[in-house]
């Protein structure tokens, strides 16, 4: 046993610190599979648990990252054995579980999915909690019975983790996107992942009609309240919305029209605890529908001292597209 590095969350006087500091190894909590952590990400949720800025973290002292990509080291369980590559997103990393900011972790293999031999772990955290979400999110409007020829999808957050990635599998799949923004700015890249249309998020941003002017088919919100209850009220008939943020907060000031007039359904999409065989679908269904160019395009990397700062930008909204965070 020996130590490593990790970013250690610890109770204050006054709300959380965080520090990049040495681990113990004999710290590390319950699990059958210790892997040597090469790739993290940053997400909002770690920007929270950062920053302190939100009761993320549940037990103290936490190693904070709620993602991560690795090697084997060593495994009891039978599905695993020193030497694969897999990804664990979720399942209270960092919140209740000693999290993704480290040189080690240890979990249950249960909790683990093995890359596709097409994904590198870089790739893994590329696509991280946020595209895995978004694919959950394109997986649950197809469920729906949603295809390009029932009009548009809108995607909201377009320029954050979720958003890119959604719009990036949604128009390889023949989506007509329709990319909602607070970054204008980020037209040409939005664009250039595959987005057909851009909006100010400012037509989604008052307050909601019970309903309005049909103007989709779906749509992706990484944002919630007034944002979400807008995009249920501009809807089609039997149209369907993935929810998957709460950004702008977690109330949804809505009615019930959309959904006994026009039939529209709203789908909550979970990543944290998903049931196993659902995450396995996703991973195969990103390594086949997610364009390997997009992915680099919205990608950039940063190490463990970077984390602190960009854990800030992340909550004022200045982050574009994917944060992987270089462990090893």
């Amino acid at each position: 046993m020996g130590t490593f590095k990790a970013i250690r969350i610890d109770k204050a006087e006054k709300g959380t610190t965080a520090a990049l500091t040495q681990f113990d190894e004999a710290d590390l909590m319950d699990g059958d599979v210790t892997i040597r952590v090469e790739w993290s990400t940053l997400n909002y949720k770690d920007g929270l648990a950062i920053t302190g800025k939100a009761p993320v973290v549940r037990r103290f002292p936490m190693i904070a990252g709620v993602d991560l990509a690795g090697t084997v080291e060593q495994s009891s369980h039978p599905q695993w054995k020193a030497g694969d590559k897999v990804v664990c997103n979720g399942w209270g990393l960092g919140e209740t579980h000693l999290g993704a900011y480290a040189e080690k972790a240890r979990v249950k293999g249960d909790w683990l999915v093995r890359l596709p031999d097409t994904i590198s772990t870089r790739d893994a955290m590329a696509i991280g909690t946020a595209g895995y979400t978004a694919m959950l999110a394109v997986m649950a409007l197809e469920k729906q019975g949603l295809t390009p020829k029932d009009g548009p999808i809108v995607v909201t957050g377009a320029a954050g983790g979720v958003g890119s990635v959604a719009i990036a599998v949604l128009a390889k799949l023949g989506f007509h996107v329709i990319a909602s923004t607070g970054r204008m700015s980020e037209t040409d890249y939005l664009k250039g992942l595959g987005a057909a249309e851009v909006i100010d998020r400012n037509e989604l941003s008052g307050p909601a009609k019970p309903l309005a002017k049909e103007r989709w088919a779906g749509g992706i919100d990484s944002v919630g309240s007034t944002t979400l209850a807008n995009i249920l009220s501009m809807t089609k008939y039997r149209g369907a919305v993935a929810a998957c943020g709460l950004a702008a907060g977690m109330d949804l000031p809505s009615s019930v029209a959309p959904f006994i007039l026009r039939g529209v359904c709203l789908l909550g999409i979970d990543s944290v605890m998903c049931p196993i065989e659902l995450r396995k679908a996703a991973w195969s269904r990103l390594a086949s529908d997610l364009d390997s160019r997009k992915l680099t395009e919205i990608t950039h990397e940063i190490d463990l001292d970077g984390v602190f700062e960009a854990a800030v930008k992340i909550l004022a909204g200045q982050v574009r597209g994917r944060i992987v965070v270089k462990i090893l």
